[in-house]
């Protein structure tokens, strides 16, 4: 299968590549990367980086799992999660250099950033625990990023639209799965219950700021809301899990993860994350 450019294999049916990056050195190569009359370029770059810097960071918690799940199955299914996720955020943050006119790459926003100037939710940051904490944060981040990129299948942005409707159909794999080992954990054995419901009191705090539309946001947040607690109502209620009932954790004077403002855990990630790139700049394999 060989594709002219980057476009033919987002919107190509069945594309295992996905899963292993674009193999372009620059994942929106021949793609027509102007921003439509009428959208406002700034905001775009804006909203694209903060998607980006989602998968970015999630998928890095993900790949810590690797060599730490529970079977050999899972150890494959969660990798390529984090390859899937880090394949968006490849897109995603290259198109967020192409609309904002800085042209920097995927490379530079991942790794010249300092801590403050990611914009991603802080579910996305958490990280350690047990398998069911896994889950848990899987779950809640895949039912509501797949009704996000649903909306954003028809955004006015051809080239958002095109990665969002590619995205859709990774983040509907990673919902089931994540929501498979849910119901399993929580109607299983007493104790794997309680490691479900301890899972989704250590996210829970986090869920409503996936909901608070920031001023930069192409989508209203807000209105993904009903379509994530119809898919929470019916998961919990097979897994005999209930919602926990924890207030949620505060910003630092309104501001949360959109703004900059992250979790302790967050320099520390982003640390590991950097480590290689800053230790030898400008280094290629």
């Amino acid at each position: 299968m060989s594709f002219d450019n980057v476009y033919e294999s987002l919107t190509e049916e069945n594309d295992a590549r996905w899963a292993f990056g674009t193999g372009f050195e620059d994942p929106l190569s021949g793609m027509d990367t102007s921003v439509p009359d009428g959208l406002d370029a700034a905001a775009l770059g804006a909203y694209c980086l903060m998607l980006g810097d989602d998968a970015l960071i999630f998928s890095h918690r993900l790949q810590e799992w690797v060599t730490n799940s529970p079977e050999l199955e899972d150890e494959v299914a969660v990798a390529n999660i984090a390859l899937d996720l880090l394949g968006q955020a490849r897109l995603l943050l290259a198109r967020a250099g192409k609309a904002d006119g800085s042209d920097r790459g995927e490379d530079s926003f991942a790794f010249d950033r300092v801590e403050n100037e990611f914009r991603n939710v802080r579910l996305a940051e958490l990280g350690g625990g047990h398998f069911g904490h896994l889950i848990a944060r899987l779950f809640v981040f895949s039912t509501w990023r797949l009704a996000l990129l649903q909306r954003l299948e028809s955004s006015a942005d051809p080239v958002l639209a095109a990665i969002a409707a590619k995205g859709v159909k990774e983040l509907t794999y990673h919902r089931d799965y994540a929501a498979q080992w849910l119901i399993r954990l929580g109607d299983g054995t007493g104790l794997s219950h309680e490691r479900m419901q301890e899972g989704l009191a250590e996210v829970w705090p986090y869920v409503g700021e996936l909901f608070t539309t920031h001023p930069l946001e192409l989508v209203d947040a807000a209105t993904l809301r009903p379509e994530f607690d119809a898919v929470v109502d019916q998961v919990f209620a097979a897994a005999t899990v209930s919602r926990p009932e924890i207030g949620a954790v505060a910003g630092v004077s309104g501001r949360t993860g959109r703004d900059g403002v992250h979790t302790e855990k967050m320099g520390f990630l982003v640390g590991e994350l950097q480590s290689v790139a800053r230790a030898m700049p400008g280094a290629t394999w």
